[in-house]
């Protein structure tokens, strides 16, 4: 089953659920890949969380109900997965303007969110800059924290499509610059490792790089540890062996760098991978940064495997 069909095959069990309770475990195993990546690679394609999304189609239909038939607040808001009538009456006002009652109303207007389908647009009018390496293993250590899988993508910067309420990976990296956390792992670190650009910065990020409880996963603020490094008081993560997809930007200036970034994890999950010989191991990546006072610069880091 190719990536076209597995991602087809996940939009038809979420309408299928859409009155019931939507496994996400499920979804992924029908995805082929974890929970977390098919989140992020839904947001990338979609421009929409997964739970946004979700939540705009159910109230789509529950609209529809409410319009062509006489059924109840409370059957509705039980049917489409809310904890009261009050929970549901409000998020239905926040989506379509208009309160379940009004909604029944002659000439009410409301919004409809279609069920989003999935092609693949072949364009080849934009290069992608790639390669394929393979690397031993090697210790990365820094500054780690779990996140919800709904804050969407992980990038520290870029397009937002994260859910409200949740911390993101972002607010780690401000945290960090503000606290000194990012200058103490800067200045623990040693010289980069041989196999890492020697213009590139001391401190990078490394993501999904193990298991963290359903419904989350890791992110981490990172320096390569190698034999000058000074790791005390930071947590030690090792990374497999892995063929990896290194994709760099180029010298962007700082005033593009954060759509740069965006506009290069959508490209991998919306072109590379379904066009390509290769797929990703899990969802383990790596941002890797460089620049100077006028241009940024960045490598993503995806671990693939050939199909």
């Amino acid at each position: 089953m190719d990536w076209l069909t597995r991602m087809k095959a996940s939009l038809v069990y979420i309408e299928n659920n859409l009155t019931g309770e939507i496994d996400h475990e499920e979804l992924a195993k029908i995805a082929c890949c974890s929970s977390y990546n098919f989140r992020r690679t839904f947001s990338f394609i979609t421009d929409i969380s997964l739970s946004e999304y979700i939540r705009r189609r159910r109230l789509t239909l529950a609209a529809l109900e409410l319009q062509s038939g006489d059924a109840k607040v409370i059957d509705l808001a039980v049917k489409y997965g809310y904890d009261s009538p009050v929970s549901f009456s409000r998020a239905f006002q926040a989506l379509h303007g208009v309160t379940p009652t009004d909604a029944r109303l002659d000439g009410a207007a409301l919004k409809a969110y279609p069920r989003i389908s999935f092609q693949i647009s072949i364009k080849g009018d934009t290069e992608m800059d790639y390669r394929i390496e393979t690397k031993e293993g090697f210790q990365v250590y820094g500054v780690e924290e779990i996140f919800n899988e709904d804050v969407g993508l992980p990038s520290i910067m870029g397009t937002d499509t994260s859910d409200a309420g949740h911390r993101k990976p972002s607010d780690l990296w401000e945290d960090s610059l503000e606290n000194g956390m990012h200058q103490k792992l800067e200045d623990s670190a040693g010289e980069l490792p041989a196999f890492v650009g020697s213009e590139l910065s001391k401190v990078h990020a490394v993501c999904d790089y193990r298991e963290t409880g359903e419904g989350t996963f890791p992110y981490m603020l990172c320096a390569f540890n190698t034999q000058s490094s000074d790791t005390g008081g930071f947590t030690i993560v090792d990374i497999p062996a892995h063929t990896w997809a290194i994709f760099p930007s180029g010298n962007v200036k700082w005033d593009d760098f954060g759509d740069t970034i965006g506009n290069m994890y959508k490209r991998f999950f919306t072109e590379w991978i379904p066009t390509s010989e290769y797929e990703q191991v899990g969802s383990l990546d790596m941002e890797l940064y460089g620049g100077d006072d006028e241009h940024g610069y960045v490598e993503l880091w995806f671990a693939v495997q050939k199909k």
